[in-house]
């Protein structure tokens, strides 16, 4: 693969960063991003089908050096695969547990882009074959740990409820929680579970945080993690989360400190007129490659 540095400018459209084919070859390139623009078991604002596109829509604007770190992340190759189509809950998991599935074998560093949260259960399951032993870290505001919602077993709300139940896991660790139901708390059991009230003063949760992952990471972000006042355009946007310097931080050290071997971002429902959410969002994506490449 050519290192001629890229051009400023918006790039190609479609593709993360709208990078040239010299550094978006799916053959060459090391990461590969999968969009999901999937919104079917939503239950406030509706939109997140919209998220991927507006979030490499978004990318094509990111400086693509990296100042904290000193680096370009996009040299190791970033190709943009197309969207992940379908109106079917199952339909959807299948496909995209075959894709993902398919790159892993490929050695490739697959980021799944969603969509709402129900699309994470299958490149996490995906991982988790191909991993034995390894971790889970939930970044989000909700628990989503609904046995079934509105009689939907697979509902995004349900979601972590599923990936618990995936055996070959070693620990879920959820961060930031802010928001659940009565009946969610039965289910904490077993689980390390860190509240946003609990992470306002110190960043001693880091440490409880990342001592309790084992083996290999695959994160599964959530963005209404993220404080309503950073970024409104979620699902659900909640209150009292996370600031962006606190999430670079903790980010930073989970991937210094342990093998993160894939990761998700999902619930983005963009606003029209309103780019700051979907650049925040892109922009979290390519500082934590940043951070897993440094």
């Amino acid at each position: 693969m050519s290192h001629d540095v890229v051009g400023q400018g918006h790039g190609v459209p479609g593709r993360f960063g709208g990078l040239p084919d010299a550094f978006s070859s799916l053959v060459e390139s090391k990461i590969v991003l999968v969009p999901v623009p999937f919104d079917q078991t939503t239950t406030y604002q509706q939109g997140a089908d919209l998220g991927p596109a507006a979030l490499i829509e978004a990318s094509r604007n990111l400086e693509l050096y990296d100042i904290e770190t000193d680096s370009q992340v996009y040299l190791k190759g970033i190709a943009t695969l197309p969207p992940v189509l379908s109106t079917n809950s199952t339909v959807m998991r299948e496909s995209l547990y075959r894709i993902v599935k398919e790159q892993i074998a490929s050695a490739k560093f697959v980021v799944t882009l969603g969509g709402e949260h129900a699309i994470s259960y299958a490149p996490i399951l995906a991982h988790a074959e191909a991993y034995p032993g390894m971790s889970v870290l939930q970044i989000d505001a909700h628990a989503d740990l609904q046995p079934a919602y509105e009689g939907n077993p697979w509902s995004h709300a349900s979601v972590m409820a599923r990936v618990r139940e995936i055996t070959s896991l070693s620990s879920v660790v959820a961060v930031a929680i802010r928001s659940m139901s009565l009946e969610e708390t039965s289910s904490l059991k077993g689980q390390t579970t860190i509240f946003a009230h609990e992470m306002d003063s110190e960043d001693s949760w880091m440490d409880q945080a990342i001592a309790q992952l084992h083996g290999p990471v695959y994160i599964t972000f959530d963005l209404d993690a993220f404080d309503s006042s950073l970024l409104s355009s979620t699902g659900t946007p909640e209150p009292g989360g996370l600031h962006w310097n606190q999430t670079m931080r903790f980010l930073k050290r989970v991937a210094t400190e342990k093998k993160i071997i894939g990761f998700d971002v999902v619930e983005l429902c963009p606003i029209p007129g309103h780019v700051a959410a979907d650049y925040l969002a892109a922009k979290l994506i390519y500082k934590l490659l940043s951070y897993i490449y440094l």
